[in-house]
């Protein structure tokens, strides 16, 4: 049985009371974030935030004496899952959007994909651990198994067309080199929990912006 080293954390809320002259409550906020001073600042030991991991390695007492292992997103901080989560649900969104708009009805796979993450999402909200195994398809998902480069270039089309922070890039500028390329790089450094649906959301986007380096270097 292989042992692993495992780092955990909490956080403390660290906290001060100071009053801000302002015009309006959003000022008022604005002036306390942007405050760098935290002379007065107190330490909240009865409210600690939640244990999680924030590192892994192989071996007895091993922690950063050698390569970490990616830590399951699942027993990540609360808000970094959901943040994480985000991310995964507006490329679903964006998907669909594209499916909508052109009166085409969504492909199975994504109808899929989508109620696995719903039902990750439904365990991030109640703190609990993923799902252990996708429930039937009707209920909820399975996961597939591969990242896939068709689906990569599908995703650059649904992203270009809501998303125009790449200015005039079209998906035809992206070519298929690009997105080999990104699928490769976000295949080995994704976290490997996370279902293959982020893989090409992650992936499109890598791509779209090495295509628009490479065309608007400026």
């Amino acid at each position: 049985m292989p042992d692993f080293t495992i780092e955990t954390t909490y956080h403390l809320p660290i906290f001060r009371h100071r009053t801000y002259p302002a015009e309006t409550l959003e000022a008022a906020c604005r002036a306390a974030i942007e405050d760098t001073n935290w002379d007065i600042a107190e330490k909240h030991d009865e409210s600690p935030g939640e244990v999680h991991v924030t590192g892994v390695w192989e071996g007895t007492h091993s922690a950063y004496t050698g390569p970490s292992i990616p830590v399951p997103s699942q027993f990540y901080e609360a808000v970094e899952r959901r943040a994480r989560h985000f991310e995964i649900l507006l490329g679903l969104l964006k998907i669909f959007f594209d499916d909508a708009r052109a009166a085409r009805p969504p492909s199975p796979g994504w109808l899929a994909r989508s109620a696995w993450e719903i039902a990750r999402g439904e365990a991030i909200l109640a703190r609990v651990p993923d799902p252990d195994q996708p429930v039937d398809p009707q209920k909820a998902s399975h996961v597939l198994a591969c990242l896939q480069e068709d689906q990569v270039r599908r995703a650059i089309l649904a992203v270009l067309d809501v998303d125009r922070s790449f200015g005039a890039l079209s998906p035809a500028a992206v070519t298929d080199d690009e997105i080999h390329a990104a699928c490769l790089n976000i295949a080995t450094t994704m976290d490997l929990s996370d279902v293959v649906g982020n893989a090409e959301f992650q992936a499109a986007l890598a791509a779209i912006r090495a295509a628009h380096r490479r065309l608007y270097p400026d």
